[in-house]
């Protein structure tokens, strides 16, 4: 991914809790004639020894899988991004994007048995830990007929690159009125990028 170097991220701990925030990325693999790509939700693991997983699961019927063969793959994960109008600038510009993103590369290997019920589990815990449904509290027939039709998948990341473009090479007051005009307009996107320009200076 093209990214100029004022908007390159490298923060390791700012780059985890984007990938965690944003866990929908674009699974994208090649399958000898034309890439692929299918939206899935990841849990993504980050080792004591600093190796980076990112797992996820998708239905056995979609073809995709069948094309991982040790492969490398690109997982593509987008976050808050908005339109900038070059009216908020002190001088005469042009309009610009601001966005955060993040591409992962690694070797995918498909994940089974015990391994992709931990997983399953892990995600149903994280998006019902509110409520006391779970996936242990379920039919265990019920549970191993509704994994026959998954295939599970885990990419051990080899190469990260983050790009948060977030008006980095604005003066300060630019830059404060653009949070202002961003935070006036009120849609989620524009909010979110506003709160991330925030934090960023």
């Amino acid at each position: 991914m093209y990214i100029p170097k004022l908007y390159r991220e490298e923060d390791r701990e700012k780059i985890l809790e984007f990938l965690r925030e944003n866990n929908f990325p674009a699974l994208v693999t090649y399958d000898g004639e034309k890439p692929i790509a299918t939206h899935l939700p990841v849990e993504v693991l980050n080792g004591e020894d600093g190796a980076l997983t990112i797992l996820g699961h998708m239905s056995r019927a979609n073809p995709q899988w069948k094309s991982f063969g040790g492969q490398e793959v690109l997982l593509i994960f987008q976050g808050a991004h908005t339109y900038i109008s070059p009216r908020w600038y002190d001088h005469v510009n042009v309009p610009t994007w601001n966005y955060m993103m993040a591409h992962l590369y690694g070797k995918v290997r498909l994940v089974e048995g015990g391994e992709l019920y931990s997983l399953l589990s892990r995600l149903v815990k994280k998006h019902e830990k509110a409520t006391s449904y779970r996936l242990e509290g379920l039919p265990e027939e019920f549970v191993q007929k509704e994994m026959k039709g998954t295939v599970g998948f885990a990419v051990d990341v080899t190469r990260v690159e983050a790009g948060f473009k977030l008006s980095q090479n604005r003066n300060d007051a630019d830059h404060e009125n653009i949070i202002r005009e961003l935070e006036g307009r009120g849609d989620e996107n524009s909010t979110a990028v506003a709160k991330a320009m925030g934090r960023g200076r």
